[in-house]
């Protein structure tokens, strides 16, 4: 099972958004999601999505939120347990250029129709209500389609 994190972070009424483009062989190919990546061995999920984002935008997270665990379960790729975070302040300039990607500043209310996955758009409406507290996801794919998903509110 591998551990990954995905951050969504804000400024004013916009999320930045990375439109996965640029590598061969990506599962998210041509999607839009957040900012994270693998946690490496001996790493906690709060140093990965430090880690990732200043990797992939140049920017060190200042203030940042543990919103949710999802758990994806699939036919196609390995069982993730994603650690998804919320960020609200930042230090540093956004990079113009990530590897993995075109980074893009989304207004809130054109985000839920932007090409993503299924299961993305069920759990971002939880933590753009920022009164939301922690929760827990489970989502089951068959291939693309999500096919069975379980919310769990703490």
């Amino acid at each position: 099972m591998k551990n990954t994190t995905l951050c969504y972070i804000k400024q004013n009424d916009k999320y930045l958004m990375l439109h996965r483009t640029k590598k061969s062989d990506d599962p998210n190919e041509g999607k839009w999601i957040g900012i994270g990546g693998h946690t490496e061995d001996g790493e906690s999920p709060e140093e990965c999505v430090l880690r990732e984002v200043r990797e992939e935008t140049g920017l060190r997270l200042t203030e940042f939120r543990y919103r949710a665990l999802i758990t994806f379960v699939s036919d196609v790729y390995e069982t993730e347990y994603m650690h998804l975070y919320t960020a609200s302040a930042y230090d540093g300039r956004l990079i113009n250029e990530c590897n993995e990607g075109e980074l893009q500043w989304v207004p809130v209310d054109q985000i839920m129709n932007l090409p993503m996955w299924e299961g993305d758009k069920l759990f971002l409406p939880c933590i753009m209500d920022e009164s939301n507290g922690f929760f827990s996801m489970k989502l089951v794919y068959e291939g693309d389609r999500l096919v069975k998903h379980t919310l769990y509110e703490y």
